[in-house]
């Protein structure tokens, strides 16, 4: 390891998990083969970040190195690249909400394997920066998990839409720390919200009206088949936060948001097609003379992977700021990677104010 290293710890290995592992790993063997990652990023590289240590429920993984792990059912992403053993080693941690969903059928856990002490797991690896990528709707685990960290001295990357850069208490811990936070819900490389909030936002920039939109997602994943899962007053987990987050990400910067019909739903969860993720979009509205028009875009796109180049550029830039002892939500970086910040704001003046705290221009 060298002197530039990064510690990070996973909390969730998960596909998007996979795919970062098996990607950071690929491209400290290739680099001349590095694609996905932001350029600006120059204080530290890909091959400054290292995987020591992955917290997880699923009995098959516990126990097990992270480089093993990652390719555990019920993981299903692309296969890259397999890396050689991390002396990254999973353990248990305390479920909580975590398997509140139809998960706990695809998720064996073993009552005899006892949750260990985070904290002190953290602590004992020195632990700079721990990404959580539980899933979605347990809020109760990523609320543990990300004041866990923030006792052990590890900066939080939250990838799920539970609030952490929203939650004050965590936010003052953070502060006082002096650690970084990343929140909330990961905005995808090129993934559908993206894809749809640019096209939104085309619409004002050329002179149009947006009246309607909307987004039907679908895949085979876990996250999938977390999502789809009815609560006990009938609405599935994706109501709870999920639904808030995207629709928010697509029209929070149009001046007629509130007038715009937005509709953004989880359609299916569709096993055979294992981590590809498929969308539709269509937008509606109207252009000079009120005549109409609608655009339609289907995507599709490996989820895993589509998330993993965004968390790698997370946890280099928590780590740069962490360098600078500044503490609590990093503004610039949330509103460029996230899809449910504390500021919304266009695409360009995001990245534009991240790479000026990469500068050292911009304090946050």
């Amino acid at each position: 390891m060298t002197k530039k290293d990064i510690k990070v710890a996973l909390i969730g290995v998960g596909d998007v998990a996979s795919a970062l592992v098996a990607g950071v790993e690929n491209y400290k063997k290739n680099p001349d083969k590095i694609i996905g990652l932001l350029p600006e990023i120059t204080q530290y590289g890909v091959e400054d970040i290292n995987f020591v240590l992955g917290i997880d429920v699923n009995a098959n993984k516990i126990g097990r190195d992270l480089s093993e792990a990652i390719f555990m059912e019920p993981n299903c992403n692309m296969k890259i690249f397999e890396p050689g053993f991390l002396d990254a080693p999973v353990l248990k941690g305390p479920i909580l909400d975590g398997l509140k969903s139809n998960i706990k059928n695809i998720i064996p856990v073993d009552v005899n394997q006892k949750p260990v002490d985070i904290v002190e797991e953290f602590r004992k690896r020195d632990v700079d920066v721990a990404v959580i990528l539980l899933p979605t709707g347990c809020h109760e685990a990523v609320k543990y998990y990300a004041i866990a960290s923030l006792d052990a001295g590890a900066c939080v990357v939250n990838g799920m839409p539970s609030h952490v850069v929203k939650d004050s208490e965590i936010v003052e811990k953070a502060q006082k720390l002096e650690l970084p936070l990343i929140g909330d819900d990961v905005k995808s490389q090129i993934g559908a919200t993206i894809i749809h909030r640019s096209l939104a936002n085309l619409f004002p920039m050329r002179g149009a009206i947006l009246d309607r939109t909307i987004q039907l997602d679908w895949g085979g994943s876990s996250d999938f088949c977390n999502l789809l899962t009815p609560q006990s007053n009938g609405e599935l987990i994706y109501e709870k936060g999920k639904r808030q987050s995207k629709t928010e990400a697509v029209v929070a910067n149009l001046q007629n948001k509130d007038d715009v019909e937005c509709r953004i739903s989880a359609a299916d969860y569709i096993p055979f097609l294992k981590n590809q993720k498929e969308a539709y979009m269509r937008l509606e509205g109207r252009i000079f003379g009120g005549a109409p028009v609608r655009v339609d875009v289907t995507m599709f796109v490996e989820d895993g992977n589509n998330s993993a180049g965004i968390i790698a550029d997370c946890i280099r830039v928590s780590k740069i700021a962490k360098d600078r002892k500044i503490g609590g939500v990093l503004q610039s970086a949330c509103s460029f990677f996230n899809k449910h910040p504390l500021e919304q704001l266009d695409d360009y003046v995001a990245k534009k104010r991240l790479v000026e705290f990469l500068e050292n221009r911009r304090e946050r």
